[in-house]
């Protein structure tokens, strides 16, 4: 069965990027469909989860737009839940990494499942190690595995990942959280490892985890600011000491085969004018995410 192919235009969980301004990357997928990258999937169109409106609405002890996600969390994991049972692959275009709520929502109520968060972040950030808690895509791995506040994480009645079942990989040596990500999740693997060890070797410790017995399969989270800034600079925090495209792609294509699905987020379209970070972005999907699910 073809990949299905679902837009998630979430903009929600991001600080604006200048007063007044909103974010970006919910254009990400139509400009990614309009790149080509339908074509290089040969991807069923599994349509779209509309996204409420933005409103910088963040408050001591809330999220911004946290009532909007919330509420969008819920209808991207009924969308999602359909498609698994279905039978089917669901690639999930977004939008910013607070869409990692709906999907764990998802799962959840799906069974127990790992999760493969790559990304050039921790996005660790919550109430028991920051004061400044406001935004959820540099909080959503937290709220994934319940550590954040209990309107966020436990949505849904539980949290959503057991923290052993969670394998980070992608953050720069620098992330002020890996200490704290390390003693947590499964395993947590920096950049630099992966640039070292070979993609090859760290997807073998990363399924070591997430593809063990007693689980009912994994997904993929990419943040496709895991690239280095010199090939991926329209993301809202581009860093250096990344992911070649090409490493990139060869940690998915180890990993795509036994994944549940998978999602791509935080490319900025308002960041990328010449269009030329969306052929990057479709290359490492097109090329990477390839065999998503094929070997269930």
């Amino acid at each position: 069965m073809p990949i299905s192919l679902l837009s998630a235009p979430t903009n929600l969980g991001l600080r604006p990027p200048v007063a007044t301004a909103t974010p970006g990357c919910a254009k990400a997928p139509e400009v990614l469909r309009a790149a080509g990258l339908d074509a290089r999937l040969d991807a069923a169109d599994a349509g779209l989860v509309v996204c409420p409106r933005y409103v910088d609405d963040a408050v001591p002890g809330r999220l911004r737009n946290q009532d909007a996600i919330l509420d969008y969390s819920t209808r991207l994991a009924d969308r999602l839940g359909g498609l698994i049972e279905s039978g089917r692959q669901p690639l999930v275009l977004g939008g910013d990494c607070s869409l990692l709520l709906g999907v764990g929502l998802a799962l959840r109520r799906l069974g127990r499942y790992g999760l493969v968060h790559v990304d050039g972040h921790t996005d660790f950030r919550h109430p028991g190690n920051s004061a400044h808690c406001a935004s959820l895509a540099g909080e959503d791995l937290a709220a994934a595995v319940g550590v954040h506040w209990p309107d966020v994480s436990l949505l849904g009645g539980s949290r959503h990942f057991d923290p052993a079942d969670v394998v980070h990989v992608g953050c720069r040596d620098d992330d002020e959280a890996l200490d704290e990500v390390h003693a947590v999740l499964g395993r947590a693997l920096t950049a630099l490892q992966v640039r070292v060890a070979g993609a090859a070797v760290v997807a073998a410790s990363i399924l070591d985890v997430v593809a063990r017995a007693g689980l009912d399969g994994y997904w993929l989270h990419v943040d496709i600011d895991v690239l280095d800034e010199v090939f991926m600079p329209a993301v809202d925090s581009p860093s250096p000491d990344g992911l070649l495209p090409e490493q990139l792609i060869e940690l998915l294509r180890a990993l795509a085969p036994g994944a549940v699905g998978a999602h791509v987020g935080i490319y900025d379209p308002d960041l990328d004018p010449d269009g030329s970070a969306a052929e990057v972005v479709v290359d490492c999907i097109a090329e990477g995410l390839a065999d998503l699910g094929t070997g269930r």
